[in-house]
């Protein structure tokens, strides 16, 4: 089997995204070790951005 699409259906078992221990999200990702949501692991600071203010 190669390395194109047949293999991406192998990829189910791991997984990627786990509860964050910060912001209590489903986004903290094990393999980078940072938090797609809050940044946890990744930076001090809350990650945030102007784009997404809801005001």
């Amino acid at each position: 089997m190669g390395k194109g699409t047949p293999a991406m259906g192998k990829m189910g078992s791991k997984k990627t995204h786990v509860p964050c221990r910060r912001c209590g999200k489903h986004a903290y990702n094990i393999r980078k070790g940072a938090c797609a949501s809050c940044g946890y692991g990744k930076t001090a600071k809350w990650r945030s951005y102007n784009w997404a203010k809801t005001h």
